[in-house]
């Protein structure tokens, strides 16, 4: 591939929407730092890398750190474990980031501060564009493409002050939640090396589990910002659409994939989303509302707050996610929810999703299959002989279907103002597995249909994030997924972080850090 990319051809090869796709209150918030689990201190700073993101860049400011000895902690932490996990799969030049910081550090003794993110450095994610340095979209077909762009989420880090750091690994295209293609290879679990981080937001969460990274960015279509946190014992929110703006893309109206944020905690998970938030008169669904929301206290008493509790949605399940999901309604009783066992009709979620995703896959790569066939994997290869199968009648009474099933949602919705149930069927899996094959007995049709409890939210596109909640009698991360009104991913980040502080699961690294 050629360096260099018209527009029209990024957007054309770029996949992304088809393939994954009042700062002070929050900065001078005093939170606890996370400690190790066990074992001894590693030899680099665990103080600086795994600080809370709005602690770092409140010492970054009052100038009680700089984006040197910052960005210093971070390339050494990379250089201890990224081997270990494979999460960051191009790093760019030491040279040049310690150049980056050291201008930070300079703008900021001149009394400019660049924005929230001030010198910090930022993972993003190998499906998203950056000017000048390698996306790959994990395929062959761009294991040498350098955009000279970048895009939208990129631009608001970067006019945050933000310094990406390098791209973290994905599957192939963003296919698929199991993070492996045939540039990089595998992430690995760092709670357990032999199993899948889950995906495609796999390198970013892996990255920000391990310290080498204080926020990373990602995407999600089918569970990739919840699923891989939910692995990996991180927190990630799928943004209501039209949230985060997906810019560039050819499919403006599409609803199913989003751009989003990743962190460690709720609350660095929320001060990201109010950098990246915001509308984006580019995307014709962005809605018009400031990011800045999103940066203010996530404290809220939730005394009466009506919460549904799932119930089997009709899905297999391996009964370690499922009881452990069920105990924490006592979580929530706790905060003085109203908790029922109830769940939405989901009927045609299934349909709706897989309809729509064979649909923006076969637009996407359609035209390639013919010139470029033997580079793209299998998953491709269905979604677009699958793809060209659909008519135009079919479509028409599929997104009927899609319609009937979100007012069936928020009828459920106003009833409750939030659903609770398991981000996913199944613990982390072994990371030479590409997708299992069955739950519980039940074979699974094709490789995603292990995610629908994932992909059902993503169908009515409902605010939704996962945050840690227990670890398996393996020791291996589970997560909650909390569902929200249309909308209101302000309730489910608060929701979220009241949740956070009564368990204290996530504090707990992985033991190779």
């Amino acid at each position: 591939m050629r360096s260099r990319m018209s527009r029209r051809e990024a957007l054309k090869l770029g996949t992304n929407a088809a393939a994954s796709a009042a700062m002070a209150p929050l900065l001078s918030a005093t939170v606890a730092e996370t400690k190790p689990s066990g074992g001894s201190a590693p030899e680099t700073s665990p103080d600086i890398c795994f600080m809370r993101a709005v602690n770092m860049a409140k010492a970054i400011r009052e100038k009680k750190l700089s984006a040197r000895e910052v960005m210093q902690a971070h390339l050494k932490q990379i250089g201890r474990v990224n081997s270990k996990v494979n999460a960051i799969v191009t790093l760019v030049a030491q040279e040049q980031l310690m150049a980056q910081a050291a201008a930070a550090d300079e703008s900021l003794a001149k009394g400019k501060l660049l924005g929230p993110l001030h010198g910090m450095p930022v993972g993003v994610k190998d499906l998203h564009e950056t000017a000048g340095i390698r996306t790959t979209y994990g395929s062959p077909l761009h294991r040498d493409f350098v955009p000279d762009f970048d895009c939208r989420v990129v631009q608001r880090e970067k006019a945050a002050g933000a310094i990406a750091i390098g791209k973290t690994n994905v599957p192939e295209f963003g296919l698929g939640s199991q993070t492996f293609n045939p540039v990089f290879g595998a992430t690995r679990n760092p709670y357990d090396l032999s199993k899948t981080c889950g995906g495609s937001t796999g390198g970013g969460v892996v990255a920000l589990a391990c310290g080498m990274v204080p926020l990373a960015d990602g995407s999600d279509m089918g569970g990739s910002l919840r699923n891989p946190p939910n692995f990996c014992n991180v927190v990630g929110i799928r943004t209501s659409p039209g949230r985060v703006p997906d810019v560039p893309t050819h499919l403006g109206w599409f609803t199913l994939s989003v751009p989003g944020p990743v962190a460690r905690n709720v609350t660095d998970c929320a001060f990201f989303l109010s950098v990246l938030a915001g509308y984006d008169h580019d995307s014709p669904i962005s809605i018009d509302q400031s990011g800045e929301q999103f940066a203010r206290p996530l404290e809220r008493s939730f005394q009466g707050v009506r919460v549904a509790m799932f119930k089997d949605m009709g899905l297999p399940w391996e009964p370690e996610v499922k009881s452990a999901v069920a105990a924490q309604g006592k979580v929530f009783e706790s905060l003085g929810c109203i908790v029922e066992e109830a769940e939405p009709d989901f009927s045609d979620a299934n349909e709706c999703f897989v309809a729509w995703r064979h649909w923006s896959v076969e637009l996407a790569f359609g035209d390639l299959i013919a010139t470029h066939g033997d580079q793209l994997n299998e998953y491709i290869h269905w979604h677009v002989e699958e793809g060209r199968k659909l008519t135009g009648p079919y479509l028409a009474r599929v997104e009927a279907k899609r319609t009937a099933l979100f007012q069936r949602m928020t009828a459920f919705m106003n009833k409750y103002e939030f659903f609770v149930l398991p981000v996913n069927q199944v613990l982390p899996f072994n990371v030479n597995v590409h997708y299992p094959t069955e739950i519980a007995g039940t074979k699974m049709e094709n490789y995603i249909a292990w995610m629908k409890s994932a992909y059902y939210i993503s169908a009515v596109g409902n605010p939704a994030m996962s945050v840690p909640c227990a670890l398996s009698q393996g020791g291996l991360p589970i997560g909650i997924q909390i569902v929200g009104r249309h909308h209101d991913d302000w309730g489910v980040l608060q929701l979220g972080y009241a949740f956070e502080q009564a368990t204290n699961v996530g504090k707990r690294r992985p033991g190779i850090v």
